[in-house]
Order: structure tokens, then sequence, then C-alpha cells
């Protein structure tokens, strides 16, 4: 699911929302940066690639699926890094290639159909109690117990999963309904001021008289030092809170009218069997979809180049090509289309897959760990975000997951990097939404203030490991475009051993005051250039040394 950052306070929403304006050109691109020269923890870009480029090196184009919401494949920071079916014909309306999948010039779209495509999807825990209640909790209280011995598994997921829908059910219906209040109150709240500025003394000069007049004054006062409505008139306020009022019911109304809706069920849109998990060919190849602001801003982070005056290039915008992959609704991913997408990708040249999203709950897991493995056997990176819940994943699960019981020592496969977020306040490293684990998250990687493209041509800040992820994935493009015999593990292993480390503190939920080197296995932030050398060093330079024996002694056979 991709997450938002919008906490249950006008507060927090304006101030959250208030960075998407700055025109700081060091900030749009600080997680480049060289921790040795400027002491901010990026991941050193610009000398990775000098340090590859003066080897002699000469880079192969890497294809990086992005499994997310869809992608502007036509955004002018994008459009040139956009890869492109060399075996299917445009909208022909045929499958040229033979793989199952009609005009997928650009990916493939897993949540579509004929009947157009899913926006808002339900959340796992909604899907659960709807296919479980009937038979564990039916007319039938013989047939419940009965039910409940010969499906333990399942009925344990069940209460799990009904405890959480029962609480957030109501938690969402509540929220929505504090904001259309809000939303509602603006012009009563707007006229208060009057004719004068938003200033800290006129609202000083309000005498509230009723207890909703009391809110709109506290309302005031949270955004009167906010940059974007400080000394601006009543209206210029207006049309301020319109715009977080928006944002907040956009997040909001979906969840209480959808994603924890139990009558709610959008596949019907896509025309699949749900239950027929091995079913692969269906979706359609619209690559954007209704809302693709989170998989386009992810694309970015990767291959997005600069242009016009926009200066935001992402990691890999040298090396990479995007395919888009739609996977993630507005709700929670459904574990097999996410096994689709991860074949569909590795089975059309993709050797590198994004996956910035992340449940609590994976009922068909094993077939995403089927598809894992194939990916594995096929030499393809996986790359996915930690999550956004600032919790421990050994202890609260995140899917999917390279670890099938959070009590194993070890992954069961060797493909797989988890990501954290970090910020670029080195005194306050990890991003406090950030999941960690010191053996469950690899890595952690810049998701906090992160400036990229999404839709309609445009750019914008966002944060979450969805962010970091993008950030390891593009590093790792770049890695294997210079360096193309790398394996996934070669690649993991560059990435987690040449880490910058911290001395930072970072605050976890259950009150303790932990090192930053303890969240994660590597212990630290990725560095493309260190990353880069130890690769060089330790896996490729020996390789070449006996390519190239290897053509002298045939040149030499052939001229005898």
């Amino acid at each position: 699911m991709k997450k938002l950052f919008i906490a249950a306070s006008f507060f927090t929403i304006a101030v959250s929302f208030a960075q998407n304006t700055t025109t700081d050109k060091d900030l749009m691109t600080w997680y480049h940066k060289d921790l040795a020269s400027t002491k901010v923890y990026g991941i050193n870009t610009q000398n990775a690639y000098k340090f590859l480029e003066s080897k002699g090196l000469k880079p192969k184009t890497v294809v990086v699926a992005v499994l997310d919401s869809g992608v502007e494949v036509d955004h002018p920071g994008l459009k040139k890094n956009i890869w492109v079916n060399p075996n299917e014909v445009p909208n022909n309306g045929k499958d040229d290639d033979n793989n199952g999948y009609i005009d997928d010039v650009h990916g493939w779209n897993f949540i579509g159909g004929k009947n157009g495509d899913v926006d808002v999807d339900n959340l796992e825990v909604t899907r659960i109690v709807r296919k479980y209640k009937p038979l564990f909790e039916g007319e039938d209280s013989v047939s419940n117990k009965s039910n409940q011995g010969k499906l333990p598994k399942e009925f344990d997921m069940y209460m799990k999963a009904k405890e959480i829908f029962t609480k957030k059910s109501i938690e969402a219906k509540q929220n929505y309904e504090i904001y259309k209040r809000i939303n509602d109150a603006i012009p009563s709240i707007v006229g208060m001021l009057g004719d004068k500025k938003l200033t800290p003394e006129t609202i000083a000069s309000i005498k509230p008289s009723t207890p909703e007049q009391a809110i709109g004054v506290q309302i005031l006062s949270q955004i009167a030092n906010d940059d974007q409505v400080k000394g601006k008139s009543a209206k210029e306020v207006q049309e301020f809170l319109t715009g977080q009022m928006k944002e907040a019911l956009d997040y909001f109304k979906p969840q209480a009218t959808q994603q924890y809706n139990l009558e709610y069920d959008s596949r019907d849109i896509v025309g699949d069997d749900q239950n027929d998990l091995y079913q692969s060919k269906y979706g359609n190849n619209h690559y954007e979809g209704p809302d693709a602001l989170h998989g386009t801003h992810v694309a970015g982070i990767i291959a997005g180049y600069p242009q016009g005056n926009e200066v935001q290039y992402g990691v890999a915008s040298k090396v990479a090509k995007i395919m888009s992959v739609r996977t993630v609704p507005n709700g929670d991913e459904r574990d097999k289309d996410v096994a689709n997408a991860i074949r569909y990708a590795v089975d059309n040249g993709a050797k590198i897959i994004n996956m910035s999203f992340g449940k609590s709950f994976s009922p068909d897991k094993e077939r995403v760990w089927t598809a894992m493995e194939y990916a594995q056997d096929k030499g393809v990176l996986l790359v996915h975000a930690a999550g956004n819940d600032n919790e421990d994943i050994e202890l609260n699960e995140n899917y999917p997951t390279n670890f099938k019981n959070s009590k194993d020592e070890k992954s069961f496969v060797n493909n797989v990097i988890t990501v954290g977020a970090s910020t670029n306040k080195s005194d306050d490293l990890r991003a406090d939404f950030s999941n960690f684990n010191k053996k469950m998250v690899d890595v952690f990687a810049p998701g906090d203030k992160i400036y990229s493209t999404v839709v309609d041509g445009k750019y914008k800040y966002e944060q979450g490991t969805s962010m970091a992820s993008p950030v390891v994935a593009g590093a790792a493009a770049v890695l294997l475009a210079y360096m193309p015999t790398l394996s996934p593990a070669e690649i993991i292993e560059s990435l987690v051993k040449t880490v910058n480390k911290s001395n930072s503190k970072t605050m976890l939920p259950n009150g303790d005051n932990a090192s930053f080197e303890s969240v994660s296995l590597s212990g630290g932030v990725i560095d493309l250039y260190k990353a880069a050398v130890y690769a060089y060093a330790h896996f490729y330079k020996n390789n070449v040394s006996t390519e190239s024996k290897t053509k002298v002694l045939k040149r030499k056979k052939v001229k005898k």
C-alpha cells in the first residue's frame, strides 16, 4: 500500500505539505551529496560515476521495473528513459512478441481490464474479514467450530485481521468526518480575519464566542507562521486551507468508503478469477492508471533527468530505463498481482525490480515467494521498502518479505535488499516513520524530503521508505550498468559493506534511545561511490582480467 503522511491533526497536515513549494535547488538534490565534503548523508552519486568512468568501463543500459501505482511515461523528465519493448508494435491490438500481453510497449497493468482501471481497492484486512467471516462466524455455530479446527492458521489470521479492521475502520470514518467538518467550516474560520492579514497580532485580537470559533482560532494559530500564508489575506488563507483539506479528504475518504468497506470489491474491473493464483494473462497496457503520482515519483528517483528549469535527476539517469508494471492500488496490493508483476518484469528483461509497497497480511505469500525465487534463478535483484509504520519488522510483518519466518536467521533468497529511510539531518538520521530491524532491514537510504517527478509533468517533495527504495534501486542499476557480470548477491554485499555509519541516536517506539547502527544489518546509509570501489575490487576487476586473457588466447589460436 502507498502511504502518505497525514496525521490526525490539522497542524501536522499543514506542516507536512508546506515543504512542497520550496525552490531550494540544493535541497532538491540533497540525496546525491558526498558525506565527506558536505557532512550530509547523501549517496555520493557523482563520485561513483567518476570512479567507474576512470576505469574505462562503458555502461550498458539496465532495465529497472517499477512495480507501483503506474508511471506517467510521457513526463518530460522521464520520457527518454522509459523502456520500450523492442518486439512489440505499438497500438496494433496484437501480441507481437507472443508473451501473452497485447501492446505491452512500456510495461503492463495487472490492476486493470477491459472495464477500466482499479483506483481504490480494499486493504488486506478487509478482504480477509470478508472471505473468512462466513466460515468462522457464520450463522451455523457447529460449522464455525468445525472450520476453526480444520483451518487453524486461517482462523488465527482472521482473528488478527478482524481486530485491526474493527479498530481502523472506525478511526477512518471518524477522521473523514472530522476533516469534512473542518472543510465545511473554512469560510467561517477565514471570516474571522475580516479584512486583516494573517498575523499573530490579528489572531490575538479575535475573541471566540463559540466552541467552533475557538477551534477556528486554534487552526489559524497553527498556520500563522507558515511561509505560504504568513501575512496573507483572508482570500489567500482560504485557498491554502481548501488545498490542505482536499489533500486530507482525498486520503481519508477512500479509507472510510472503500478500503475498509466489506461491501466494496473492485475486482470486477479486472475481470480475472480472484481464486486462481496461477492465472497470469489479465490486465491491460494502461501504464499510468488513475493515480500515478507515487509511481512517477519513484521512477524519477531512479531515472529522472534535468529538463527546463528542473535540476532533479535520478541516481541512474545515465544508465537506466524504466519499465512500468502497475501493481499497487490506493489500498493494499494483491499477492496474485505482485507475483505476476515480478514474473512479467523478469521475463521481459528487467534486471532490477523496485517494490515501494507493503502490507501487514499476505494470505497468498507462498505465491509471492515462488516469484521471488524465480527472480533469483534469473539473476534479478529485488529492492523492497521497509515500510512507514515506525515498527520493528521482526515483530510486525511487512510483506512481501524474504524471511519465511521472522525468527529465521537468514533470508531464503539472496536477491532481496530491504531499505529503511534516512534524513538529511546527521544528528537525527533515521526518518521517524521508517521501519527498522537489525536483521531484516539491510540498509538505509535517503527517504525524507525527496524531490522528484509527479504526474502532469510536475515535481514534488515526498517522503517515505517508498522514496528510499528507488534510491537503492538506482544505485544498484549504476553498479550493474558498468559491471554487468555482478550478481544480485554481489550488488547487495557491495552496498551493505560500504555504508556510512553514524553515532546519532534514534528514538524507538518503545522509548529506547537506540544507536542508528542498531536499526539495520549494515548499520548505515549507502554510499554509491564506496560500493562501486568495493564491487570493482572484489567482484569485477578479476573477471575483466580473466575475460581479457581469454580473448587474447583465442586470438592467438586463430592466428595459428
